[in-house]
């Protein structure tokens, strides 16, 4: 069997240093002759609108007809593949999870309608909102970090109203996996063990790690480490706080502990993550 790849954007193991990325469908899809094998994001959300053409996407088990105004909500870790027809048009834009997360409060329920792959049908409204984030990532415009952020801010919004209006309550319940997440965030400074967390949700370990393994390719353990290591990318992309603060936020005692294990993470010490983000257009 082979395995399922990881990517960043796809082909690429490169970190994203910036806030978002856009590109067309055609610039990615004529050199890979516009099919694309079955891939996961770990750390990056994608929203894929149609402008013309289309083809098929596959969403974890289930695949989607896509046709001129689709618009497909791609989560991190979801596995996902494409074929389009020749000549298909379209925007790309990957959002980094930390970009996401401040406009994801809690209790307002965005969150689990956004963690679902799913493709509905784009409105106008939306169609307008990608164009202009592509001209403002094109630009370097003052406060255009800034300008980005609150546009994918809105962008994510749009999205989950336009797929709430479609999606079937039953869709919407919380599974396992979602109960899982919602705990996840808001204990993750805690650093409690995977047992803490099946726990909580009335199962064992083997069977809470065994059914994350098979939606997200990784064990529970791996989450919670990757959850952590997802906020600590946001401050140090985001904020000017030090190193030894961002440590002591996350629930470490030891900054230079937490610096090892961003360092194993992301294969960057937390500077040098940092720093590329200030090196970033």
């Amino acid at each position: 069997m082979t395995p399922i790849e990881d990517f960043n954007l796809f082909g690429e193991s490169t970190d994203l240093p910036d806030v978002v990325h856009c590109e067309t469908i055609e610039a990615r899809s004529v050199p890979n002759n516009w099919e694309f094998r079955p891939h996961r994001h770990s750390r990056l959300h994608q929203f894929l609108m149609v402008e013309r053409g289309g083809g098929t996407g596959r969403f974890e088990a289930e695949t989607h007809r896509i046709g001129p105004g689709s618009l497909a909500n791609v989560p991190a870790g979801c596995v996902h593949g494409y074929s389009f027809a020749p000549g298909t048009e379209g925007w790309v834009v990957t959002v980094a999870t930390e970009a996401l997360d401040d406009s994801l409060a809690p209790g307002e329920g965005l969150r689990p309608i956004l963690k679902t792959p799913a493709v509905t049908e784009g409105t106008a409204e939306i169609r307008h909102l990608v164009a202009r984030i592509f001209e403002t990532y094109r630009a370097r415009d003052f406060a255009r970090a800034h300008v980005l952020r609150a546009r994918v801010a809105l962008l994510a919004g749009l999205t989950a109203r336009a797929l709430a209006g479609a999606a079937p309550a039953a869709r919407r319940e919380p599974d396992l996996r979602r109960r899982f997440e919602d705990l996840l965030e808001e204990n993750f400074r805690a650093h409690l063990p995977v047992s803490a967390y099946a726990r909580r949700l009335a199962v064992t370990p083997t069977h809470l790690s065994r059914v994350l393994r098979t939606a997200t390719g990784k064990p529970a353990s791996r989450l919670i480490t990757e959850r952590l290591i997802r906020e600590a990318r946001r401050n140090l992309a985001f904020s000017n706080l030090p190193v030894s603060e961002i440590a002591y936020a996350l629930g470490y005692d030891d900054p230079a502990h937490f610096s090892r294990v961003f360092s194993r993470a992301t294969g960057l010490s937390p500077r040098a993550f940092r720093k590329s983000f200030e090196n970033a257009p």
